[in-house]
């Protein structure tokens, strides 16, 4: 046996340490960015909802027919309305 044989158990876990240091980082680094698009992705159709909202609105609005419940989906309360209802907490 030569002397490599003694520093290999000891080369092989800090080389198993660095590489999974480095997955783990990798691994890190995707799942943020994955979120980070998820989260700007929630945005946008956020954004679309309230653009189309809107625009069923003005054409409720132009058939004369504002008071009405849209037969699209029904009106959900305010946040505001919901907490008024509920009481000081």
């Amino acid at each position: 046996m030569d002397g490599h044989d003694a520093e290999d158990p000891k080369q092989n876990t800090a080389d198993m340490t660095v590489f999974v240091q480095n997955l783990l980082e990798q691994m890190q680094s995707r799942f943020q960015q994955m979120s980070e698009s998820i989260v700007t992705k929630i945005d946008d159709m956020g954004g679309r909802i309230n653009e189309l909202e809107q625009s069923i609105n003005d054409l409720r609005a132009e058939m004369g027919v504002e008071g009405s419940p849209s037969p699209v989906a029904p009106s959900k309360p305010k946040l505001d309305e919901v907490k008024k209802e509920e009481g000081p907490e």
